[in-house]
């Protein structure tokens, strides 16, 4: 099957060698010509035959709305643009609609998998129409894990980000549990071989996965993780998350505890813990540090 793909970074270039690699081919287009297979969206339109699936894997926000806007001015009525990116679910159905005026079918797909995709396989989760998505079947099955997981069609057009982005608000919280009880173990007079300790988590127990293992390798290659610094941005998704929890009346604790931990990362002294301080020297007369 044929694919344009737009985006060719970390995600996009290793999704286009997966897909090559399983006999599909693939257009791809990157600002970065020097990784491009064609020079300009009128290009990949015109290598791509129709009716064209193109699919787009570019930073969420102005700069995925500007290339599916230019896109609709090359492709035809029957084309099919597929947003990868990890835009927010409310932009999904608008676009949908503003496409449809054309004829150009969209769907939206949530992608987690990261740079190690191009080997493990890629989670999709598709929101659209299902003859479309029926259509883009192939490419779905190329990138996704072998095997009987990694792949639904969530629903409706806007279902593949939302999916997505309770995925990423679910893996905020699995990876501060984690950070929590690595800070516990590293500050126990008890535990001597902290990244020992993690290793031995990663077969026969309860809590092993993915994320563990990134853990561990993380601690192999820097045990006392001195090269980084306590800083954790955050790029959306969970703030989402969040948000949906609180108008659908839904308690997250974990998931926004572990959102507000992203927060004070980024405050060398906190305003309210200094509050905090000064309260308890107020009320009981405890020491402060100054």
């Amino acid at each position: 099957m044929q694919l344009g793909l737009i985006g060719l970074g970390r995600m996009g270039g290793n999704m286009r060698e997966r897909l090559r690699a399983a006999g599909h081919e693939v257009v791809g287009y990157d600002q970065n010509l020097e990784v491009s297979d064609a020079a300009s969206l009128a290009e990949l339109a015109e290598k791509l035959a129709a009716p064209r699936v193109v699919w787009t894997m570019v930073p969420s926000g102005k700069i995925t709305e500007d290339t599916i806007n230019q896109l609709a001015e090359v492709l035809e009525a029957g084309d099919i643009i597929i947003d990868g990116g990890n835009s927010k679910f409310t932009d999904d159905a608008p676009r949908a609609e503003r496409l449809a005026v054309k004829g150009i079918h969209y769907l939206d797909v949530g992608v987690s998998g990261g740079v190690w995709g191009i080997k493990n396989g890629y989670a999709l989760m598709v929101g659209g129409d299902a003859a479309q998505v029926e259509h883009c079947k192939p490419i779905f099955e190329a990138l996704k894990p072998a095997g009987e997981f990694g792949f639904a069609h969530a629903g409706t057009h806007g279902a593949g980000h939302y999916a997505k982005m309770v995925h990423n608000g679910i893996e905020y919280g699995l990876m501060h549990a984690y950070a929590e009880g690595y800070e516990i173990l590293k500050a126990s007079e008890y535990i001597h071989d902290v990244p020992a300790v993690i290793k031995s988590w990663r077969e026969g127990s309860v809590v092993k996965s993915w994320l563990l293992d990134l853990l561990d390798r993380a601690l192999d290659e820097d045990p006392e993780l001195e090269a980084l610094k306590g800083y954790a941005d955050d790029t959306g998704e969970g703030r989402w998350t969040v948000d949906e929890a609180v108008r659908l009346a839904v308690p997250a604790h974990v998931i926004a505890a572990s959102l507000f931990a992203r927060f004070q990362s980024r405050q060398d002294d906190s305003p309210a813990m200094k509050a905090v301080a000064a309260l308890r020297q107020q009320f009981g007369g405890h020491a402060v540090k100054r």
